[in-house]
Order: structure tokens, then C-alpha cells, then sequence
């Protein structure tokens, strides 16, 4: 269902996402994703973001 006078802001998302980033798949031992989840929210963080900013302190350590 379309809102906003015909705008599928959801497809917009979606389209800006796909143009803009690249997804990477990551699998890790059963109860560390709750793990992960703990520390990020210590940090006010998402898992995403969470995983991201310590993929960037890595990177700049290089």
C-alpha cells in the first residue's frame, strides 16, 4: 500500500540501500549474536552500526 500520495517510501529505501551499500553476510556460534547485541546496546549503538564502527578502528589501525 502506497502512502503519501502515491510514494512507496519503503521502495525508496530499498533502492537507496542496493545504489549506496554493499550487504556482507556474517554467521557467528550460536548465543554470541545476543552477545553483540549486549554490547551494542551498552553503547547506544546497533548491531550494525556496533559492528561498523569497530570494522572502522581496525581499518584505521592499518
Amino acid at each position: 500500500m502506497k502512502s503519501n500520495g502515491g510514494f512507496d517510501k519503503t521502495t525508496y529505501q530499498n533502492n537507496y540501500i542496493r545504489e549506496n551499500y554493499d550487504r556482507v553476510g556474517l554467521t557467528v556460534p550460536k548465543g554470541r549474536k545476543e552477545e553483540i547485541r549486549k554490547k551494542a546496546s551498552a553503547e547506544g549503538k546497533s548491531i550494525n552500526k556496533y559492528i561498523n564502527s569497530l570494522i572502522e578502528k581496525d581499518m584505521q589501525r592499518t
